[in-house]
This record gives structure tokens, C-alpha cells and sequence, in this order.
């Protein structure tokens, strides 16, 4: 016997990003969407612990139990009582080190993959705890849709989506370590001795969420990635892409998280796949792949 649970990626539509804590996190009024690409991950019985992946960028992720979906394995077998036997292939389709919550996606995935073949019986609350102690954005993976995180990003409440939107994502030549991208806005913030202000979440930004309204939403996102700046300072091609987006017809568009793939907010699914051509024949990107939003979290497919 297997389980497979599929798990999408994210875009942030806001990521207003607070002052470093003691803890070396920072408070953040994160806006996740939930979007159509997704990883898929199977958990099958095994003798011990082991992590297998396919898919672009495969070569990329780590496959001991620094894995974040090893890592979920373990901690829900820890607090069973049981042996993390099991196998987990991860068959990848979201970008690696993109800033769209692959590896998040794989821990979400693999928690509930191994909480159905086990048959442990998790709550809700159980998986949410569980996925907080993993990462900060590993809980929406779980969730899906579109919600509000707060403190680092692990506290969600449920956001309502009018409509679908549909957008383009561009795959850069190359990743970001997120803790880099934190590194490097502290260190903008230092050199410009400005405060950095409290994260809050857009009323203008839910308000478009919630009718559906894409050009609400294009007008808001310019400036709402807090992180894109040092994300640019880190990879300054992104400024490229983000121009032949913007040419090719996009309504907007951002760094998506921590970078360095790019988001494009499209009018409608064609002119979505227009866009993608021209971001294709731009150069400035190594793919571009078209998806909808919202999108489910977590679920079960087989």
C-alpha cells in the first residue's frame, strides 16, 4: 500500500516583513495564494527512512533526513511512538529555491501522507502544530486557498477569494537561499538607518481578494514584497524579467517570496499564455509556467 497526497505552491501577494526578533525571525503580514502547480509525494512502507525525488531541479534537493519531508516523517512518528519507516519519493513540478514554497510543500505533503498509511489519526490542530515547528510556511501548505499569516508567517486565518486569477511565473536561471534574502534586508534596513515598520495586512489588498477584482489587486502589487528589494540586491537580473513581464502584458508583476522567481498577474488564462511566450522569447527567464489561483492545500489522491 501507498499514499499519495498532492500539494500546490504559493505566491505572496503581500509580504510585509517586520524588524528582526530576538529569535532572528522576523514578524510578517504574509498574504499567501495558493496556486496550480503542485509537487506530489508518496509515502510507502519501508525497513527505515528514505527520500527519493524526480522532476526539474530534483538534483537539487537534499535527500537525507535534513529534508523537510523527512523531517516531517520523524516528528510524526515521534510523537506516536513509532518508527519513521517509510519510503517518500517526491515527484517535483513547483521550482526548487524558487520562493514558492516547494520545499514546504514536500513537508506538508509528506505529514499528511504518512498520517493516512500510518494511520495515526492526527487532528487538524495536531498537523498545524507539527507543521509550525517545520517552517514558517510549511501550516498553508497544508491549508491551501488563500490565507492571512501572521507572527512569522505560521498563524493563518482563512481569507475569502471572489474569483480565480491567474498568473505567470518565471523561472530564473538559478535560486535564493531565503536566509540570504533575510540577511540582506536586515542589511538594507542597517545601511539606510530606517526603522522598518509593524507588517500589517492591506485592507485594499483582502478587499480585492475577496471580490474577485484583478486590477484591485494589480494596482496593490507593486511595493507589497517587502523582501523584493533585497531579493533584486542579491540577483539584479530579476529586474529584467520583472521589465519583459510588464511588456508582455502583464497587469503586474513581483518577485514571488523570496525569489528569484518572478509572478505575473494575467487579465485572463489567454492572456496568461501570452505572456508566458513573451517571457520565454525575452530570454530573461529559463521557463515560464501558466496557473490559477486559488488552489486546494494538502489533499489526498491516492
Amino acid at each position: 500500500m501507498s499514499v499519495t497526497v498532492r500539494v500546490p505552491a504559493k505566491v505572496n501577494v503581500q509580504l510585509a516583513v517586520g524588524g528582526a526578533r530576538p529569535d532572528g525571525f522576523h514578524d510578517l503580514a504574509n498574504v499567501f495564494l495558493a496556486v496550480g502547480l503542485y509537487d506530489e509525494v508518496t509515502a510507502t512502507p519501508a525497513d527505515e527512512l528514505t527520500v527519493t525525488c524526480e522532476g526539474p531541479g530534483a538534483d537539487q534537493v537534499p535527500l537525507d533526513r535534513t529534508n523537510l519531508a523527512a523531517r516531517a516523517a520523524l516528528a510524526l512518528a515521534r510523537r506516536h511512538g513509532i518508527e519513521a519507516a517509510v519510503g517518500l519519493h517526491i515527484a517535483k513540478d513547483i521550482p526548487v529555491a524558487g520562493g514558492m514554497a516547494g520545499g514546504s510543500a514536500d513537508a506538508a505533503g509528506a505529514l499528511l501522507a504518512c498520517d493516512t498509511l500510518w494511520g495515526t489519526h492526527a487532528s487538524r490542530d495536531e498537523l498545524l502544530a507539527i507543521c509550525a515547528e517545520l517552517g514558517s510556511d510549511v501550516p498553508f501548505s497544508l491549508v491551501g486557498g488563500a490565507a492571512l499569516g501572521t507572527g512569522r508567517g505560521e498563524r493563518l486565518r482563512t481569507l475569502d477569494v471572489g474569483g480565480a486569477f491567474h498568473w505567470v511565473f518565471a523561472v530564473a536561471d538559478g535560486g535564493l537561499s531565503t536566509p540570504a534574502v533575510y540577511r540582506e534586508f536586515d542589511r538594507l534596513h542597517e545601511n539606510e538607518n530606517e526603522a522598518v515598520a509593524e507588517p500589517v495586512a492591506s485592507r485594499v489588498l483582502l478587499d480585492a481578494l475577496a471580490k474577485g477584482d484583478a486590477d484591485a489587486l494589480a494596482a496593490f502589487l507593486p511595493g507589497s514584497n517587502g523582501l523584493q528589494p533585497a531579493a533584486l540586491s542579491l540577483f539584479p537580473k530579476l529586474a529584467d524579467t520583472l521589465a519583459a513581464g510588464r511588456a508582455a502584458g502583464a497587469l503586474a508583476g513581483l518577485v514571488s517570496g523570496s525569489g528569484p522567481t518572478t509572478a505575473f498577474l494575467a487579465r485572463d488564462a489567454e492572456s496568461a499564455h501570452t505572456i508566458a511566450e513573451g517571457l520565454l522569447a525575452s530570454g530573461t527567464c529559463e521557463a515560464a509556467r501558466v496557473a490559477a489561483s486559488p488552489a486546494p492545500g494538502a489533499t489526498v489522491i491516492d
